[in-house]
This record gives structure tokens, sequence and C-alpha cells, in this order.
């Protein structure tokens, strides 16, 4: 039988067509955004940036005559029980390290008198953050290649990808981007172990999205190197970085990446989503 390098074997174009296809929508809406917003001075918002990681997602998914339901899960009340126990264990990655380095003193935090206003744009821009980057990362692109190489093939690669997109953060250097770039890696393969396992977005998008927020929006770490004004001010003590994360933020404090590990573990171990 002749191989076909268009279609598989029950006549359909093969997911790494689609999969070029994404991009190629993703490029020809986001070049011209970026052209006009230099030209202007202006940064391209991550509101617009998630529009366009949609349009892409749609435009291939209607292009393959599936249903959208098949990409983010069916929007139900389980979509958003699952919506809320990923916000639940995302807030847990977050304050379970917090707390430790409180208790030995490695950190403790002042009230921001400035902090209550920051709230709302904090939430709008981390929903924004996780929707566009759960939507490129573990979206149509994912899911093709699951269809296409299988599972744990398709997170190594996207893990890959995500940790790319990471390593030009401010702060990643030295020891921090050591234990940071573990740490965004194993991030990723949890986030897409959730869509794995409910074979929905709704997880990864409250795991992702309260993860970031509490880091940042409450805690007032900065989010993967970028600095934040949140509820608190974090006061480091005088300890090693990689400890605390420093600056950069927890994700590249040694007892972050011991929770991502945990929590990884854990849903592993959970029953997956037929």
């Amino acid at each position: 039988m002749t191989f076909n390098p268009f279609l598989n074997s029950d006549r359909q174009l093969r997911n790494g067509w689609w999969i070029l296809i994404f991009f190629l929508v993703l490029a020809t809406l986001l070049v011209p955004t970026m052209i006009v917003a230099q030209q202007n001075n202006m940064e391209v918002s991550i509101g617009v940036q998630a529009m366009i990681v949609m349009i892409a997602s749609l435009t291939g998914q209607l292009l393959r005559r599936r249903p959208l339901a098949e990409m983010y899960g069916a929007f139900n009340w389980r979509w958003l029980k699952e919506l809320c126990v990923g916000g639940l264990i995302g807030s847990t990655l977050m304050l379970i390290p917090s707390l430790i380095l409180g208790i030995f003193g490695w950190v403790r935090w002042q009230w921001n008198p400035e902090g209550i206003p920051t709230v709302l744009p904090s939430l709008l821009l981390f929903a924004g953050v996780a929707f566009a980057e759960e939507l490129l990362f573990r979206g149509f692109v994912f899911q093709r290649l699951i269809a296409g190489l299988g599972q744990w093939p398709a997170q190594l690669i996207i893990a890959a990808y995500f940790l790319l997109t990471h390593l030009n953060n401010p702060g990643m250097t030295g020891n921090i981007k050591v234990m940071a770039s573990i740490n965004i890696f194993l991030a990723s393969i949890l986030f897409g172990l959730a869509f794995i396992q409910t074979k929905s977005l709704a997880m990864p998008l409250g795991l992702h999205f309260m993860a970031n927020f509490v880091q940042g929006g409450v805690l007032g770490f900065g989010v993967s190197g970028t600095e934040q004004s949140g509820l608190l001010i974090p006061v480091f003590g005088e300890t090693q970085i990689w400890l605390t994360g420093g600056q950069f933020g927890l994700e590249a404090s040694l007892f972050g990446l011991i929770c991502v590990v945990f929590t990884l573990l854990v849903l592993y171990t959970r029953k997956q989503k037929n």
C-alpha cells in the first residue's frame, strides 16, 4: 500500500497538516496586528492575543467539520465544576509554598495600600493570559498532536514549546533559569494532564488562571519573571533565591517545584474520563 503524505488510512487530512494550517492562520492574523501596533508604539494586548488564538482555533476546528465542544469540552455544570476544581488546585500550588516560606521566615508580607485597585486589572490580565495560553498550548495543536502521536509525545513537544516561549522572560538567569525552566516544563505537563484526564479545557484554565492570580494578584510575587502589584508585598529575608524564587516568582522556588511534582503525581493517579 502506497503511503499518502496528505491523507491517513481514513482518507482524512493528516494531523500535521492541520497543525500547519493553524499556525498559518495564526501568523496571518498576528503579523499584521503586530506591525500596526509597532507603527503606533503600542503593544498587542493579551485580550487581542487571546482573540487571535481563538479565531485560529475555531478556523481549524470548523475546517475539520468537528464540533467546538470537542476542543473546549461541553459547556455544562460539569465544565464549571472542573473549572472550579482547577482554580482550587492552582491556588493551592501557590499558597502552600508561601505558607512554608512564611513559617521559616524566608518571606514575610506587608499589606499593599494601593493593592485593592489592582485586583480587577489583575483578574482580567490573568484571565486573558490563561485563556490565550491554554488555547494555544492545550487546544487545537495539542489535541492534533495527541491524535497523531499519542499523549506523551504530545505532552513533551508542547511542554518544550511552552518553556521556549518563557526562556526570554525577565530574570531568566543563573540558578533561577534552571529552577524556573524545570518548573515551567512540568507545569505544562500538569496542565496537559488536566486536559487529558477531563477531555476539557475547563480544569487547565482554572488551574492556570488561579495559580497566576494568587501568585501575582494576591501574594505580590512576580509571575514568570514579570513584576506584579498585588494585595500583599513580599519581603524576602536572607536566604537562597532558589528557595523563594525571588522576584521571578514561586515558579522558580524549590517548594513551588515540589508542589507541582506532587500535584502531577496525584492527578496522574486520578481516573481518566472516558
